[in-house]
C-alpha cells in the first residue's frame, strides 16, 4: 500500500495500545514510527523526522510531558505538531498545562478511532504547524510537579480502595483486582520517581 503521509510516530508504552494505533494509522495508508518511551522517541527522531507525533503522557523513563517539553526546547524539533494521548492525565487542569506546552489536541482514551483519525487528518494536512514557544523551565516544573502530586494523592486512594476490597471478595474474583492493584503501584512507583527527580532539579533551578 503507498503511504499518505508521514511518519507519524507514536510513543506509547503499552504494547496493545501500540499495536492498535500503529495498524489504524497503517490501515489508512499512514507510514508509521514507534517508540515505547520519550528517551526512545529522541532516538527515532534523531535518525527521521515525523510528520506528526502521538504520544502517551505516563510513561517509565521519560514521560510525556518531559518528552514534548525537550521538544519545544530545540528550535529543530519545535514545531512538530503533538497529539496526548492519556487515560491517567484527564482533568481540565491537565489538559490545560498539556496545551501550554504547545500541544496541538488532547485525547483521552480509550481512543474513539473515528475522531482519532480525523484529528490525524487535519494535523497532517494542516502543515505547516506553528512554533510553539517553549514554557519557561521554572513554570515547566512547577506545574509539572502539581500534576504528578494530584495523580499520585488519586493512585494512593485507588490502592487502598482496592486493598480494602481484596480482603472481602471471593476467591475466585480476587486475581482480577490483584492485578489491578499491582498495576496501579506501579504507577504510583513511577509518578514517585518522577517527583523525586523533580524536586531535586527545582531545588537547582531556585539556587
Amino acid at each position: 500500500m503507498n503511504t499518505l503521509y508521514g511518519p507519524i510516530l507514536i510513543v506509547e508504552d503499552v504494547p496493545n495500545v501500540l499495536e492498535l494505533l500503529e495498524v489504524t494509522l497503517r490501515f489508512k495508508g499512514y507510514a508509521v514510527l514507534t517508540a515505547r518511551n520519550g528517551e526512545e522517541a529522541l532516538e527515532v527522531i534523531a535518525c527521521q523526522r515525523p510528520l506528526l507525533i502521538i504520544t502517551d503522557i505516563l510513561m517509565p523513563k521519560l514521560d510525556g510531558y518531559a518528552f514534548v517539553q525537550k521538544l519545544r526546547l530545540n528550535p529543530e524539533t519545535r514545531a512538530i505538531p503533538v497529539v496526548f494521548l492519556s487515560a491517567t492525565y484527564v482533568t481540565s487542569e491537565d489538559k490545560e498545562f498539556a496545551l501550554s506546552l504547545g500541544a496541538a489536541r488532547f485525547m483521552e482514551k480509550p481512543i474513539d478511532t473515528e475522531d482519532f483519525l480525523l484529528t490525524v487528518a487535519e494535523l497532517v494536512t494542516q502543515q505547516p504547524f506553528g512554533m510553539p514557544e517553549p514554557l519557561d523551565m521554572e513554570k515547566f516544573y512547577a506545574g509539572y510537579r502539581t500534576r504528578l502530586e494530584n495523580k499520585l494523592r488519586h493512585k494512593n486512594t485507588q490502592i487502598a480502595r482496592a486493598e480494602r476490597l481484596l480482603t472481602t471478595l471471593p476467591e475466585d474474583q480476587k486475581p482480577a483486582f490483584e492485578a489491578l492493584l499491582q498495576q496501579s503501584v506501579r504507577d504510583r512507583d513511577e509518578i514517585q520517581a518522577e517527583l523525586y527527580g523533580i524536586y531535586k532539579t527545582l531545588e537547582e533551578l531556585k539556587k
